[in-house]
């Protein structure tokens, strides 16, 4: 039961995503051209979500524990820090230059559009080299204390 929900609620993220226009490169790139060709109707995609996590979130948090696990998982580290700063500025960039965030590019990989397929394939990357260099900088800290 919970795979064919998990299932579920992936097609209509995936669908909701391509309804949007956020699958399309093309759309998300017009959406950040605010001097040339500007679409603000990604604002409006963006500001539904908004709305709808918002109170997603206060009736789901309401219950006392979610349905499939034993708690919430939520995360504990609150601090705005460099780390956050870099990865959000790195995630807005690679959105303005590709087109693509990862949550359009997903379901975009089903028209296997090579700029989709270059695209996740990089996500991919960043994400194991990520992964990697922080691995590295905790062992060279341990070492070091």
């Amino acid at each position: 039961m919970r795979n064919f929900l998990t299932f579920l609620i992936g097609v209509i993220f995936g669908t909701g995503i391509a309804m949007s226009g956020m699958a399309n490169p093309a759309k998300v790139i017009n959406f950040f051209d605010v001097a040339g060709n500007w679409d603000p109707s990604l604002a409006f995609v963006m500001g539904g979500a908004v709305i709808v996590a918002f109170f997603g979130y206060r009736l789901v948090l309401a219950r006392p524990r979610p349905v499939f696990e034993p708690i919430f998982d939520i995360p504990a580290n609150r601090k705005i820090d460099l780390r956050l700063l870099f990865g959000a500025a790195i995630f807005g960039v690679g959105w303005g230059i590709a087109g693509f965030c990862p949550g359009g590019a997903l379901p975009a990989l089903g028209t296997l559009d090579t700029r989709v397929v270059v695209f996740v394939a990089a996500l991919i990357v960043g994400m194991l080299g990520t992964r990697m260099l922080l691995k590295q900088a905790t062992a060279r800290t341990e070492q070091a204390q």
